[in-house]
């Protein structure tokens, strides 16, 4: 009898799965998040035991878990030979059929999101489609070859799974809130009857015109591209140990990760503010954090503390060296909503606005006179293309990353506020497109 868990982290937007024999008592673990109590918890609640780890691909968003279920478990990895890992695996190959009980996983190789890329059908049923074809989307090519290079690939995975029929159920690597792929679903699944005639990826009849759309990729690089791809491909990471709580938090970069009214109240000086409360955490702690610096959380409790670290630990940040409950007030960030952002604008006060979101969020309107430097982008570029002696006013679509922004600034001395709650989509004012204008 097939035994099937889907387990969904909202931060990151990642996918993972359970598939097993419930009658025979075994499972698999495909594609683990780091977080391995989850699939530990429902093993044991429906009375199976896990045997295997297989993986779709090294991710290159999230660190896996598989080295932990490895070495806490002794569970074997499987995944393609061209990962090339570093670890001891059992290597996939296309036609492949690996058993759980009576429950038969076959694997199809589909490269493009990444050379070794494998999806697995189960009982010819459902597929798991890994970073390949999501719901109403399909995978960017660009992360781990060049983008043409991998979006050609990309054509022949996705028209391999096409023909899989109509009624077989896809779940896939990823939902809303990855950063691989640009307009992913928040639903968790689909059919490949209902893809093959909504998935605009699906549509395609020629290569080269799905590479001329699909290689030109705007969506971000997850910040630790590189890094959890090494992690992921090199020998297991076990399990760090809990950060302890400290006096003060020396000359660390602290990172409050309380929510921004607690900040805008008071927080230490220098400090970053990234909400745990706010959505892709994980991921945008690592857009703002240099690797390899030390980081010090400031909480309001241990427990939030200890959710913080977890989530960094998911995208390869181990560089927590503790976290402080009572940072001193030093300073406070104002913020400004979009009624009197509008006010000052009308006003010509002397005020820099920094258009804070993405190139393609920003052709889509934009408030004139505002310049655009997307919050990742300030501790790498600097801010020497702003003037320190005027005001900064930072906005987003509707406030948080705003918000990080602008404590970055702070940081680094310039009179910074942020537009929180609101920003470009609840603006009242004027807003310029460039797409009515032509451009």
């Amino acid at each position: 009898m097939l035994l099937f868990r889907q387990f969904v982290d909202d931060d990151l937007g990642c996918a993972s799965y359970i598939v097993g024999d419930a009658a025979a008592g075994v499972a698999v673990v495909v594609d683990p998040a780091f977080e391995i109590e989850q699939y530990l918890a429902a093993a044991a609640a429906e009375n199976v035991r896990l045997v295997r780890v297989l993986e779709t691909h090294t991710h290159a968003d999230h660190v896996s878990g598989h080295g932990r279920l490895a070495l806490e478990h002794g569970l074997p990895v499987a995944i393609h030979r061209l990962a090339a890992p570093e670890y001891p695996c059992e290597p996939l190959e296309e036609g492949d059929v690996v058993p759980v009980g009576d429950v038969e996983i076959a694997v199809l190789h589909t490269p493009g999101h990444r050379p070794e890329h494998c999806a697995f059908v189960v009982d010819g049923e459902l597929v798991l489609s890994g970073d390949s074809l999501f719901v109403g989307e399909a995978a960017r090519p660009d992360l781990a070859v060049e983008a043409r290079e991998g979006a050609e690939a990309l054509y022949g995975s996705l028209q391999r799974l096409a023909t899989l029929g109509d009624a077989v159920r896809v779940y896939p690597g990823h939902v809303a809130g990855s950063l691989c792929g640009a307009n992913m679903s928040s639903e968790r699944s689909t059919t490949v009857g209902r893809e093959r005639e909504t998935n605009s990826a699906l549509a395609f009849r020629d290569v080269q015109d799905f590479v001329l759309v699909n290689a030109s990729v705007s969506t971000p690089r997850p910040p630790t591209t590189e890094r959890v791809v090494t992690l992921n491909r090199g020998p297991w990471v076990p399990r760090p140990d809990e950060p302890a709580e400290l006096r003060d938090a020396g000359d660390a970069t602290v990172l409050d990760v309380r929510p921004f009214s607690n900040y805008t109240a008071g927080h230490a000086h220098g400090a970053i503010s990234v909400p745990l409360d706010g959505s892709a955490f994980a991921t945008k702690a690592a857009f703002v954090l240099i690797p390899g610096e030390r980081v010090v959380l400031h909480a309001r409790d241990r427990d939030e503390a200890l959710a913080a670290a977890h989530g960094l630990w998911k995208v390869g940040i181990f560089d927590v060296a503790g976290y402080v409950l009572a940072a001193p007030a030093e300073e406070r960030l104002a913020t400004v909503d979009v009624v009197e952002l509008k006010r000052l604008l009308d006003g010509a006060a002397d005020i820099q606005v920094v258009d804070v979101r993405e190139k393609a969020e920003r052709d889509d309107g934009y408030i004139p006179g505002s310049r655009n430097i997307p919050y990742r982008l300030l501790r790498k570029l600097g801010c020497g293309a702003l003037d320190p002696s005027k005001p900064v006013v930072t906005v987003c679509e509707s406030g948080p990353r705003a918000a990080i922004a602008a404590s970055l600034l702070a940081r680094e001395g310039f009179d910074a506020r942020a537009v929180s709650p609101g920003g470009v989509a609840t603006f009242d004012g004027e807003v310029v497109s460039f797409r009515r204008c032509g451009a």
